[in-house]
């Protein structure tokens, strides 16, 4: 059964907000007190928290679909909804969050570190918010709007301060075992160790983490074996250990050659090139192992590598080991900036005028009208309240879309279609629309709305002109 998991797909999504109530008060003597409609609920956000007690993604890979609550709608007597729970789902320390298409989103690094990834929608308003000098008592309320729906991935990348990297069986296991408390599984076949392992080292007065990396193979950057899952996992060490097996029963392999293999496989990963590197020569308590060890190790530090001989068996050689390694951290650590309190940056969106744009689809034979402000209070409209869509016509005039959509050359009947290709609302358009209360009858509803639609009915016979073109040719392929 999969214990570790450090890559996952995660779908969250944010509660919606709650609808608006239109409501008037009602008491005895008093039968029309005036609109009374409290405003839905905010729905609730999907956060991702840091949390260092978590080591893996193993919850998200079985229950990969997660959604926040919904926020209540709006009452009478101005009562407004319940805001929606937000979902607070913990990571590990060092998650890094991606979209489908790879693009970083952010890297989560440090207990307590936050990422919204979906937020939710905001409640609709009621009537009583929306009344006013001119519209006394609104018979309509403003729909919630719906939360994110978000796609991303989620990644792994272990904070730790060594990396042990090698060839299977080179007995990385074995000496992160006697350095630390660790207890990894350890064995004499290759890839016994199929997930990274982590342990506590203390040096004098420096502690450190010490991860283990699967072995690696020539091929690992591009797939082959367990190195590109696991790769991953270097990024963030301050040092690199290459553990080199002294005493291998593979005839092909010496511990120069194995350096090389897995020094091209780094360089091909890529990124990691500014890190030093340390070499072990591990099993020098066998004696072909130790002889081996003192002829490579000239060419070793001619190379410039810093050398250690160690046994992970006997125990011998790892005291000057730790302590070289906690020098290298504690170095790498004073060089680090030091760390300030998180400053709260805001970053306005940059001013438009319009803040909408309108263009001519020519295969819809309709104008297309994007903008945020628009898009929202189509969501925010119930189609089925004339009064509502009324006051949606009244909102869009204010903001200059008729303007924008006479400067297009539009005509009265011409249909104007708000939102994207795939979910849009489409009308026609009549220009010089005046808002007001006086232009409305009874509550819920708006006799501008009750003028015929040629542009509609233009669409449709276009529509069937095609069909009808379609079916001849339909029937003259199958002639």
């Amino acid at each position: 059964m999969t214990t570790f998991v450090d890559r996952v797909e995660l779908h969250v999504a944010a509660g919606n907000g709650g609808h608006g109530c239109a409501s008037v008060h009602r008491e005895k003597f008093k039968p029309l007190g005036g609109p009374d409609g409290g405003n839905g609920g905010r729905g609730g956000d999907v956060i991702l928290v840091v949390d260092q007690s978590v080591t893996t993604l193993l919850e998200y890979h079985h229950s990969p679909h997660r959604k926040a609550t919904n926020g209540k709608p709006g009452e009478g007597g101005n009562r407004a909804g319940k805001d929606g729970q937000d979902l607070v789902l913990t990571v590990p320390d060092g998650t890094v969050i991606l979209d489908k298409q790879g693009n970083v989103l952010a890297d989560l690094v440090g207990q307590g570190t936050t990422y919204v990834a979906a937020q939710g929608g905001r409640g609709g308003l009621g009537n009583a918010a929306l009344s006013s000098a001119r519209r006394k008592a609104p018979g309509f309320a403003l729909l919630g709007e719906p939360g994110d729906l978000q796609d991303i991935v989620l990644e792994l990348k272990t904070v730790a301060d060594v990396a042990l990297v090698g060839y299977p069986s080179a007995g990385k296991s074995s000496l992160i075992s006697v350095l630390s408390a660790a207890k990894p599984k350890i064995a004499d076949y290759p890839f016994t160790t199929l997930v990274p392992n982590l342990g506590v080292v203390t040096a004098g007065s420096t502690v450190y983490t010490i991860a283990d990396v699967p072995g690696l193979i020539p091929g690992a950057s591009q797939g082959r074996g367990l190195g590109l899952e696991f790769l991953r996992h270097v990024e963030r060490c301050s040092v690199l250990v290459h553990v080199l097996d002294t005493a291998t029963l593979e005839s092909d392999r010496d511990p120069i050659t194995d350096l090389d293999v897995i020094e091209e496989e780094l360089k091909q990963y890529g990124g990691l090139e500014d890190r030093p590197r340390i070499v072990v020569l591990n099993k020098i308590d066998i004696p072909d192992g130790q002889d081996l060890a003192d002829m490579i190790r000239p060419d070793l530090e001619e190379r410039g590598y810093r050398v250690f001989e160690v046994s992970a068996v006997a125990r011998t050689g790892l005291k000057e080991l730790s302590f070289a390694l906690a020098e290298i951290i504690a170095a790498a650590r004073a060089a680090k900036p030091k760390e300030e309190a998180t400053r709260i940056v805001i970053r306005p969106k940059a001013v438009d005028d319009a803040g909408f744009t309108v263009t001519y689809d020519e295969n819809e034979d309709v104008y297309r009208v994007r903008g945020e402000k628009p898009e929202r209070w189509v969501r925010q409209t119930d189609f089925n309240n004339d009064e509502a869509v009324g006051y949606l016509a009244d909102r869009l005039n204010r903001l200059g879309v008729e303007d924008a959509l006479m400067k297009a050359g539009a005509r009265a009947g011409d249909g104007v279609a708000i939102g994207s290709d795939e979910n849009s609302v489409v009308f026609d358009w009549e220009p010089s629309m005046v808002a007001g209360a006086e232009m409305l009858g009874r509550r819920g509803e708006d006799h501008r709305l009750e003028a015929p639609r040629p542009a509609t009915q233009r669409r449709r016979d276009r529509q069937a002109e095609r069909d009808d073109a379609q079916r001849e040719f339909d029937e003259f392929e199958a002639f």
